[in-house]
């Protein structure tokens, strides 16, 4: 028998510092044809993490449904970094997310203790093309894959009984675990207004599959340039949803960014 496990605002609310691709595709202009362009964003991530997986049994019996509200969330640690390159209408972009998720609980329900943790790699890997290149609009198709790592530790003590099922012993430890590669397409870009072209609205979405049944990213926002780079916020979502098999079933961040980029 499996057990089952939702998690929900995994992500504590709190400024993350990071290198990451903020609409990367499009994201400055090219001002020298011919020549390389490079950029990065750094910015604080706001997201909520929710999703769900099956944790192998260790002691038989019935499942074991455990509520979303009942865990407490902690972030222990994360990073994210991008690098990007442009040449003429062609780019290149890598970008790593690691998170690494920490929650416990006392007193749930039938649980005397709970505690969860959580590690993701999430890496992107693709190519750009501008469709559009005009002081106004830029837009660029987004061609690649996306990698996702997912380790998930459950650690449980029970108290009392759960109805029929059968507890040889009152506290266990369950893992899963899983690597996914997905091939990924979309469009990114920027749509400039305003005195001086100062103002933009950053914007970028791809959808993806392969060794998941779906997942797909969309992200937009506001900005305005300086000579230095600019400023901007935006609201980043990214989804995934796995074959029926995977003893991940779904994941889902969603939240503000606001930060800087930065052009060379």
């Amino acid at each position: 028998m499996n057990q089952r496990r939702s998690i929900s605002r995994a992500i504590a609310a709190g400024a993350i510092l990071a290198i990451s691709a903020v609409a990367a595709p499009g994201a400055h202009a090219q001002t020298n044809p011919g020549q390389w362009q490079f950029g990065a964003s750094v910015y604080g991530w706001f997201p909520s993490l929710s999703g769900s997986s099956k944790f192998p049994a260790a002691t038989g019996g019935s499942s074991i449904d455990v509520s979303s509200e009942d865990v407490l969330s902690a972030l222990k640690m994360v990073f994210m970094g991008t690098l990007t390159a442009r040449k003429d209408r062609w780019g290149l972009m890598a970008d790593w997310v690691y998170t690494d998720l920490g929650a416990s609980k006392d007193g749930v329900r039938d649980f005397a203790h709970l505690s969860l943790d959580l590690k993701a790699n999430i890496l992107t890997l693709a190519g750009t093309y501008a469709l559009i290149q005009t002081p106004a609009h830029q837009m660029d198709v987004v061609f690649g894959t996306r990698m996702l790592k997912l380790e998930e530790r459950l650690d449980y003590q029970f108290s009392g009984t759960l109805g029929p099922v059968s507890l040889p012993g009152r506290s266990g430890r369950s893992e899963v675990s899983a690597s996914n590669w997905d091939a990924i397409v979309g469009l990114g870009g920027r749509l400039r207004f305003g005195e001086g072209m100062r103002w933009f609205v950053p914007y970028y979405v791809d959808v993806g599959t392969g060794e998941s049944d779906l997942t797909w990213q969309a992200q937009a926002g506001v900005g305005y340039s300086f000579k230095w780079g600019d400023l901007l916020a935006t609201w980043r979502y990214l989804d995934y949803n796995f074959k029926s098999s995977s003893a991940l079933q779904s994941l889902s961040l969603n939240g503000p960014t606001i930060g800087a980029t930065f052009r060379w």
